[in-house]
């Protein structure tokens, strides 16, 4: 019966495109002024009843739940993915269609969780007219199907295979009719933000909508649509090497790689030395100083009175220097 109203509806689009004539027909469209009452109706319908529908479905439904409704669906889909990318003789492509679809009925509850994306396999999109593209059959010219919206000739004979091997086919009706309008209420409710965005950005909202199929229906073909290639890695390489490079400065060396700036501050350098000997004073050669001068001079005071309490004794030629200067400090202190 379904396959039977879908004949019909395009015989009958295809009788009034054969009838319409106008100065307004564009070269790639030219059934545009039938085309233009079919989308009138369909925006009309879809206005007043799907999209009240769908924000009532939204309302009511938890986002997991409604969620899990979309990937049951997506899950049936993989099937005819499956199919189509066998017939254009992707094998790649099929069998991870199907592995999609063992994985996610398995350990995804029947295909209420998606657990296959997250393992890394692909999803991918495949209809019947894409397969007839696939092996040379031109498009034909734009087309707008009653309810079913954008398409065109090739893909409207398309369609028709699609609606017959549809796993929802082979269920009983009892189960088959209710699932097939929660499967269109979720699918409208998924398109509820491009709605709103098209009624913002189009003027004309046909124009919009045509050229958009049009160029999505080609990048599928040519099978850039699918699967974007990953985005470079933008890591900040020279910021890892050069943190790894100061990890070897506890053995002296100092810096960064080779070929590689070094962005360690040079005070940070300068200390190293004195913590790690406790008796080099000054920066290593080639670093600017940058201790206060102010400060300096206490640090030599209290250095040497601790060694010459436990050191030998000193010629009075090396401790002279050091010797005028306790009795300064000592009253001070007192």
């Amino acid at each position: 019966m379904k396959l039977r109203t879908t004949v019909l509806a395009l015989a009958a689009t295809g009788l009034i495109s054969g009838c319409a004539t106008g100065p307004d027909r564009k070269p790639g469209d030219p059934f545009e002024p039938a085309n233009r009452v079919i989308f009138n109706f369909n925006d009309g319908v879809d206005r007043f009843i799907a999209v009240p529908v769908a924000k009532g479905y939204q309302k009511v439904t938890p986002q997991p739940l409604r969620t899990a409704v979309s990937n049951f669906f997506s899950n049936l889909g993989d099937l005819t993915n499956a199919a189509n990318n066998l017939l254009q003789l992707k094998i790649t492509d099929a069998t991870e269609d199907l592995v999609r679809f063992a994985f996610n009925s398995t350990f995804g509850l029947g295909g209420l969780l998606d657990w296959a994306t997250p393992a890394g396999l692909p999803k991918h999109h495949q209809d019947f007219g894409l397969t007839l593209g696939h092996w040379g059959i031109p498009s034909g010219p734009y087309l707008v199907l009653p309810l079913f919206g954008p398409s065109t000739v090739r893909d409207s004979m398309g369609l028709i295979v699609d609606v017959k091997v549809n796993p929802l086919n082979y269920i009983e009706p009892a189960v088959r009719n209710p699932l097939y309008v929660l499967q269109f209420v979720s699918v409208r409710s998924d398109l509820l933000g491009a709605s709103d965005l098209l009624q913002q950005a189009a003027l004309d909202k046909y124009s919009f909508v045509r050229d958009a199929y049009t160029q999505q229906r080609k990048a599928r073909l040519r099978g850039t649509g699918d699967n974007a290639a990953p985005l470079p890695n933008y890591d900040d390489q020279e910021g890892d090497s050069g943190a790894a490079a100061p990890a070897t400065g506890a053995s002296g060396v100092s810096g960064a790689a080779a070929g590689l700036p070094n962005y360690a501050d040079p005070g940070d350098a300068a200390e190293a030395p004195n913590a790690g000997s406790g008796s080099a004073t000054g920066a290593p050669g080639g670093v600017p100083n940058y201790s206060d001068p102010g400060e300096t001079p206490n640090a030599p005071t209290a250095a040497p009175a601790a060694a010459s309490s436990a050191a030998a004794p000193a010629p009075a030629s090396q401790t002279a220097p050091t010797a005028k200067k306790p009795p300064e400090t000592v009253p001070a202190a007192q």
